[in-house]
């Protein structure tokens, strides 16, 4: 007699059904992880990346492959974090540029276009002038800055349009200050503006304090103050706007890990579970006090608030500045 393959027939329905329901996901992950920088390797960014990445490992027991995707001023990495397909094996450590680069007409790539997991980092503006500047504080600038002509002061930080220009122009606009009342300098970035302003080049530095750090220990420069609700832990001695003048503005550079949109939820919570522990861990903790780098945790949900909230402030400051197509 010719036996039954019924049961065989109903082995394999099963195990497809397993693999077709969300249990499916329950092993993630199974193989090794890649997280694409849209930075260059040596950076801050690129560290930060590498620190976190060496602790999630510990957490995912999978490797963690950092790949560096540069150029196009963020868009190159950022585009291809977006393009990847959303299984969890291709993540990205997306920058504040995310909520930049569109509205300077660079890409199409908005941060709905991303599946957000944990902000990891931020760092506040502030600002920075020489030592012997004729700036005495945060208040007498902001007066020196009301009652002479637009182009009587200059300043630098980074390239036109970028993290810092912006800081700047959005605290100048918070104290009914016309954006761009103070030349912008563009530069490579904060070490060679820093340069700048110890040569008396320029009046004033946008960055944030750990690239200041090394040139104010030195006593070539002093802070005005920081873009921040609070004194930053790692520097205790600078103050506030709120405190000083009553502020409430704040802006500054972050990082958060994300992925394609289109995740999968389970997936997501295994990795947003994963990234506070590694956030937690002694060695992303002390490696980001070490650099001086602004430790901040935001969950996937509030993390997406964030990211929607800076894209419409984003959007209002550089509008202001002429530089949104």
């Amino acid at each position: 007699m010719k036996r039954s393959s019924a049961p065989r027939h109903l082995s394999l329905l099963l195990s497809a059904a397993v693999l077709a329901s969300p249990l499916a996901w329950a092993d993630y992950p199974e193989k090794p992880i890649t997280l694409i920088v849209p930075w260059a390797a040596g950076g801050g960014t690129d560290a930060t990346a590498r620190i976190i990445a060496s602790s999630l490992e510990e957490q995912l027991g999978q490797t963690i492959n950092v790949q560096n995707r540069t150029g196009g001023s963020g868009v190159v990495g950022h585009t291809a974090i977006a393009n990847a397909k959303p299984d969890g094996y291709t993540l990205g450590l997306a920058t504040v540029e995310v909520a930049m680069m569109h509205w300077q007409g660079l890409t199409d790539l908005t941060y709905q276009d991303f599946t957000p997991i944990a902000q990891i980092n931020f760092d506040s503006a502030s600002l920075s002038v020489a030592d012997d500047s004729a700036f005495k504080g945060l208040e007498d600038f902001v007066t020196k800055v009301k009652d002479n002509p637009q182009g009587t002061y200059t300043a630098s930080g980074t390239g036109l349009g970028g993290i810092w220009h912006v800081a700047l122009n959005g605290f100048l606009m918070d104290q009914d200050i016309a954006a761009g009342k103070i030349t912008w300098i563009p530069s490579q970035g904060s070490a060679p503006a820093m340069t700048e302003l110890a040569s008396d080049s320029i009046d004033l530095v946008a960055s944030s304090l750990p690239e200041a750090r090394s040139m104010i220990d030195a006593g070539e420069l002093h802070s005005l103050g920081v873009m921040t609700p609070e004194r930053l832990e790692g520097f205790p001695d600078i103050p506030t706007f709120k405190e000083q003048i009553g502020s409430d503005f704040t802006l500054g550079a972050w990082r958060g890990i994300v992925g394609p949109k289109g995740m999968d939820e389970d997936v997501v919570a295994t990795l947003e579970d994963a990234l506070k522990k590694a956030y937690d861990s002694d060695a992303y903790q002390n490696f980001m006090a070490k650099q001086g780098y602004g430790v901040v945790w935001r969950d996937a949900d509030d993390f997406a608030q964030l990211m929607a909230e800076d894209d419409e402030k984003f959007g209002k400051i550089m509008g202001e500045m002429g530089l949104t197509n």
